[in-house]
């Protein structure tokens, strides 16, 4: 399951992502400085994007923490999407890659082999998460998995929902059906490469 990501590209870039969507990024809590990173792992902070007020045509960037301590106070950092509809607290998290990892096909190798997948023609991609407030960590956002589609299932038997983009206004109104949005995208939508 997925508990590493990446986003390289700045804030003026996913602003402008968001805009062709006729989707306004509002920044309350400040403009942050998102520096490129190849790695956020669970408990690191990273960016977010949910509505302001149910609005369609516009949405705030903060940036919150990767995972909530669930009841045996391990990190809720994937969360599983079946049969349930997310009416509140939705978001979108932004990357432009995250990884799988299998076991090594090398028998020498004592580390397991990581798969960077990316979101072909796109420079970013917007994962459905929710996010919830918690007495110990305040503010937090876990994403939302379902069955594997094609290009992920020969690497994993979960994967996050990776959300076309013209879903992402849906995705944050919460009165339109989360189940709708949910579902896998076509084969060859992904581009998977060996990183490690």
């Amino acid at each position: 399951m997925c508990n590493d990501y990446r986003l390289m590209v700045d804030v003026a870039s996913i602003v402008e992502d968001f805009a062709e969507l006729k989707i306004k990024i509002r920044f309350g809590e400040g403009t942050p400085n998102l520096e490129a990173r190849e790695d956020i792992k669970i408990t690191d902070i990273g960016p977010i994007v949910r509505t302001i007020d149910g609005a369609r045509d516009e949405a705030e960037l903060v940036q919150r923490r990767w995972s909530w301590p669930g009841q045996n106070k391990r990190p809720v950092y994937n969360f599983r999407s079946e049969g349930r509809e997310f009416n509140s607290n939705r978001c979108l998290i932004i990357a432009d890659g995250f990884y799988e990892f299998t076991d090594p096909k090398d028998p020498k190798k004592k580390r397991k082999d990581k798969w960077l997948f990316t979101k072909k023609d796109e420079p970013i991609f917007c994962i459905a998460g929710i996010w919830r407030e918690t007495p110990e960590v305040g503010q937090a956002f876990t994403m939302l998995t379902m069955e594997p589609g094609p290009d992920i299932a020969p690497y994993h038997d979960r994967q996050i929902i990776i959300l076309e983009r013209k879903a992402w206004a849906n995705w944050l109104d919460p009165n339109f059906s989360a189940k709708s949005l949910i579902k896998p995208l076509p084969a060859g939508t992904l581009v998977v490469e060996q990183v490690g």
